[in-house]
């Protein structure tokens, strides 16, 4: 398919790619009639879209004609929080915020904290012309963890990068483990290759707290408990190393520290394994049998790993845990085998290029962490922690819904003293505390270029309609507002199409990109086949050096839950806050066709944790701890296993019954490994309002 293909004298077809955070990257197709996008489809001839897109993206009109879009820039009138702005002209607006910002970079330029993740995923609307910006600036860095951190350094220390399988190789395995992840709602064209499998002869279980959606459609569910995925990899070893359902030969050339792995896997029994996972040694035995028995006979073994498991005290090590498995039964063999967390190392982003860190001229500023943002916008000055956060820059994100244990959030972005800015495509949670928000382009508006980490093709974004009313691109708003600040250089000049091929430089084939809207990355069929795994040994580490060098344990081990379930009698129950199906994260919440779909704010609960508390299905309910209490409805029923409550997230919270989403219960305590924050380690009580 050409980009722009004409269907009529006033219809024409543009190829785009889906900008959101999710691994299937999808390329797009638009149909554009007199100017106005009416139409996204799935493009047909992108072999990991198959034409398919999710019920999210499909409905992408309805949210850039959304009749609540931001179109002009405003500034703030009433008191933050309260949501009032009057309307101000772009001059008007950027000249402020420029003297604003020049005044606080005088006296300590750190002083000003950019925030943003993964509103887009586009590498030019993402952080090329901002971090160009901040690097001039000077300003804070932000070490981006709330999603992926933890699972990257686990990967990194047992891959050697975020690599692994070829997500379309799964349609060939023959048994497939979906481990923490709801693959229908996070990752519909993966299942589309589970299915192939099944109808191939496939056995598909899914491992996860949850009954979700995808757990009822695989052949079997292991519910266990949260945070204690890496009890159960090392039961499982204990039981391929007893019953020697192990590749010795792989394991010989190909990995590194196999006999003191060996030592600690044996020490977990399916019984120790069972009673900590909350599961039956009959699961841990079976699970074994089939994941061992399987490679044994030489049928392709794959694990479809996702960032549910990683969100938990002892994340890191679970990721590292369940990465060491393909290598004991050498199901890299395979092209259809192995483990796949995320594909993103084989990316060859040209990340100097297009942020241009020598504009930081030798200064090396300080890093705050966006996972504990609530603690950082209220801790004071200090000769420790440098100046206090005078200045918040956010785009790609809402943190105020987003970030941990909000109620500080919150308190922290009622601050008179701080300034704000907001880049925004809605009147989120965070705009309503905003000094000036900007409004931002869609994905239809704007060029972009974009990579995935779920497979291994890199797809380019055409803008297909005009910016609607005063929006500018993320990437321009920065250029222009380096220009208000007096920066010359011609890095501030580049645009945004020239920033697309920039950040692959020739790594990529542009001229294809241009013409197919994707281009493929020369990625092996099996990586790992004969070993050569990008690590400092070339092999497959179950224990890491560096890991040791640092003072962390070297092997993989079960970190147990900061807040285990039952372990404080106040807050017996452990609450997980897996996204709703038809948001993803805080995007979406404000589009009624998808919210209508979602009803409310919800908790899952067990029958049985139900009963005890004499709460009934559809009854409003208040879950609280120490650190705060959110009210929503309760839903009986099987998604929620004992002991265990489904917090669904991630609302807006202005949209919730009180006021708050399930964020206010979180915590701001951080992962083991990757410094990311800990979601899934959080005890609660529930009582009926």
């Amino acid at each position: 398919m050409s980009p722009e293909i004409s269907v009529s004298t006033n219809e024409h077809k543009v190829l785009g790619a889906c900008p959101h955070d999710c691994p299937d990257t999808c390329s797009m197709v638009i149909t554009v009639r007199d100017g106005i996008a009416v139409k996204v489809q799935g493009n047909a001839e992108h072999p990991a879209t198959a034409g398919a897109l999710c019920t999210k993206v499909s409905r992408y009109t309805e949210r850039s004609y959304h009749p609540e879009r931001m179109l002009h820039p405003l500034r703030r009138t009433g008191p933050k929080g309260s949501g009032q702005f009057e309307q101000v002209t772009w001059d008007e607006a950027l000249s402020d915020i420029a003297a604003r910002l020049q005044a606080i970079a005088a006296r300590d330029p750190q002083a000003i904290q950019p925030y943003s993740y993964a509103g887009t995923m586009g590498r030019v609307q993402g952080e090329g012309m901002a971090a160009r910006f901040f690097n001039q600036l000077g300003a804070a860095r932000l070490d981006r963890t709330i999603c992926a951190s933890a699972g990257a350094e686990a990967l990194t220390q047992t891959l050697g990068h975020k690599v692994g399988m070829r997500v379309e190789f799964f349609a060939e395995s023959q048994l497939i483990l979906i481990w923490g992840s709801n693959a229908i709602a996070s990752s519909v064209h993966f299942w589309r290759h589970v299915q192939t499998a099944k109808r191939n002869g496939a056995k598909v279980i899914c491992i996860d707290p949850r009954r979700s959606e995808t757990a009822e459609k695989c052949h079997q569910h292991i519910a266990l408990l949260p945070g204690t995925d890496a009890a159960l990899a090392l039961g499982l070893m204990h039981e391929l190393i007893v019953n020697d359902w192990l590749d010795h030969d792989y394991i010989a050339r190909h990995t590194l520290g196999w006999d003191a792995l060996r030592t600690r896997a044996l020490e977990w029994t399916p019984e120790r394994t069972a009673e900590v996972c909350g599961i039956t040694v009959e699961e841990v035995q079976g699970l074994a049998r089939d994941y061992g028995q399987s490679a044994r006979a030489g049928q392709a073994t794959a694990i479809r790993m996702n960032y549910g498991l990683q969100r938990v005290r002892g994340g890191g090590n679970a990721v590292r845990a369940i990465a060491c498995l393909p290598a004991l039964v050498g199901a890299w063999r395979q092209r259809a085998g192995g483990v796949l967390l995320s594909s993103s190392g084989y990316v060859p982003v040209q990340a100097a290029a297009l942020e241009r860190p020598e504009l930081l001229a030798g200064r090396t500023p300080r890093t705050i962490n966006m996972s504990t943002i609530g603690d950082d916008l209220l801790r004071p000055a200090s000769p420790e922690f440098g100046p206090a956060i005078e200045a918040l820059i956010v785009y790609n994100s809402n943190p105020v819904a987003v970030a941990p244990e909000s109620a500080k959030v919150v308190q922290g972005f009622a601050r008179d003293d701080l300034f704000t800015v907001v880049l925004e495509h809605f009147q989120t949670d965070t705009a309503d505390y905003a000094d000036y928000v900007l409004p931002a382009t869609t994905q239809l508006e704007h060029w972009d270029v974009h990579s995935s980490y779920g497979h291994t093709d890199i797809l380019l974004n055409r803008p297909s309609i005009a910016p609607l009313g005063q929006a500018r691109s993320n990437a321009q708003i920065f250029r222009d507002l380096a220009h208000h600040m007096g920066y010359t250089d011609p890095v501030f000049a580049e645009s945004d199409e020239s920033l697309c091929r920039t950040a692959f430089g020739d790594q990529v084939d542009f001229d294809l990109l241009l013409t197919r809207g994707h281009a493929p990355l020369p990625v092996p069929e099996a990586p790992f086949a004969d070993g050569g795994f990008p690590t400092p040994s070339g092999k497959c580490e179950f224990f890491s050096a560096r890991l040791a060098a640092r003072g962390d344990d070297g092997l993989p081990n079960h970190v147990p839950n900061f807040e285990p379930a039952g372990a404080d009698p106040r807050y017996p129950l452990a609450m997980i806050s897996p996204p709703a199906r038809n948001f993803l994260n805080s995007t979406f919440v404000n589009v009624q066709s998808l919210r209508s779909i979602e009803g409310e704010p919800l908790v899952e609960m067990h029958a049985s944790d139900a009963a005890a508390r004499q709460i009934a299905d559809g009854d409003v309910v208040r879950v609280f701890n120490g650190r705060g209490t959110h009210e929503c409805v309760a839903r009986v029923c099987e998604r929620a296993r004992p002991g265990v409550v489904n917090g669904l997230g991630i609302w807006w919270r202005k949209l919730g019954r009180d006021g708050t989403n399930v964020n206010e219960l979180t915590s701001q305590r951080l992962t083991d490994m990757g410094r990311a924050p800990t979601f899934y380690d959080c005890a609660v009580e529930v009582v009926r309002v």
